[in-house]
């Protein structure tokens, strides 16, 4: 795709709903089933995102207990020698309800997605362990096709507690196992009769994972880190995702370095921060107004931030990307018309 052709699919992507430019990406304000069944067909390259869960946790009354400390269907931890928790979301308070309204909403999410996405797209998703059965044959009923997991190596203080309000009587025994990783899963809009990865490469630049830029694969096991301060401090959210992370996972969803990723969940925009970070262009998609301000002002210092997986990206402090995330940082652009 040329320049011209780029800035064409953007106004595709932005031009019927409030939006913000950023760099050669942007922040939109809608519902992400909305926006998915009003873009051009065949027209996305790639999805990266981490949807709420049970969709319940991300309502008003529910981030209403959340803001308050009350909780409701999100568990606000104890700290542990010194350390807050970040807080997490009660998947086992999930009815059986909840359970069918989440695996029609995500069939519903994935028919709209095979709808927007070109052929061969790729679809990255952050789960956890008691989503993922639920998750996978929600996605596949809509039409996307199963192309394996990752995991994400992360040690966090999460799970491995005392049985509750019996701590002392069975001090041997946890609940549950210390959480240590966190699985994604990976889709991709089937490619069409009879075409192949090449094919798919040439016509839609899709099909495949790019390489990291020493050569080696894309691997499914990623040693990662939990979000550092500096970025939790620019961007309150709860299921902020690190940068490092992040812009791993965007440089790989493009097997050309070309095309847009979309993040239908954006958030605090972590997304398309990550995007920029890397140079490629990206599309979130936000409904709820409180993260979709956030996300204005976090996006463009998130990108500026140097993360541990710049340099074997090529994008660490000596490249001309770090240079000009310095300068996105300094004056982002103004709100696309």
């Amino acid at each position: 795709m040329n320049k011209d052709d780029e800035r064409e699919q953007m106004q595709h992507f932005t031009s019927a709903w409030e939006n913000r430019a950023f760099g050669q990406s942007a922040l939109v304000h809608a519902d992400c089933l909305d926006w998915l069944s009003r873009v051009p067909e065949n027209s996305i390259h790639a999805i990266l995102t981490d949807p709420p869960y049970g969709v319940r946790e991300y309502e008003a009354c529910e981030l209403e207990k959340l803001a308050a400390g009350r909780g409701g269907i999100w568990r606000i931890p104890p700290s542990f020698d010194g350390n807050l928790r970040a807080p997490l979301p009660r998947f086992t308070a999930l009815d059986e309800r909840d359970r069918i309204k989440m695996t029609l909403f995500f069939q519903e999410w994935a028919r709209l997605c095979c709808r927007a996405l070109r052929p061969g797209a790729h679809v990255f998703v952050a789960s956890n362990a008691f989503i993922v059965p639920l998750l996978l044959a929600s996605l596949i009923e809509g039409g996307l096709e199963f192309r394996g997991q990752m995991i994400r190596l992360v040690r966090t203080l999460r799970g491995g507690d005392r049985p509750k309000n019996a701590e002392q009587e069975f001090s041997f025994v946890s609940s549950m196992p210390r959480g240590c990783y966190e699985p994604w899963v990976l889709f991709r809009k089937p490619l069409l009769n009879g075409m192949k990865v090449s094919d798919a490469l040439r016509e839609f630049q899709t099909g495949g994972l790019r390489r990291l830029p020493n050569g080696n694969p894309f691997e499914d096991v990623i040693p990662s880190e939990r979000t550092p301060k500096a970025e939790r401090n620019i961007a309150d959210h709860p299921s902020l995702k690190p940068q490092s992370l992040m812009r791993l996972l965007a440089y790989a969803a493009l097997p050309l370095g070309e095309g847009v990723i979309v993040d239908p969940f954006a958030g605090s925009g972590s997304t398309i921060a990550a995007a920029e970070a890397v140079g490629v262009a990206a599309v979130g998609v936000e409904r709820h107004r409180p993260y979709y301000d956030l996300a204005q002002k976090a996006v463009p210092k998130l990108a500026a931030l140097p993360s541990r997986m710049d340099e074997v990206l090529g994008c660490g402090k000596n490249s001309d990307l770090f240079k000009v995330r310095a300068a996105f940082a300094a004056g982002p652009a103004l709100a696309a018309e």
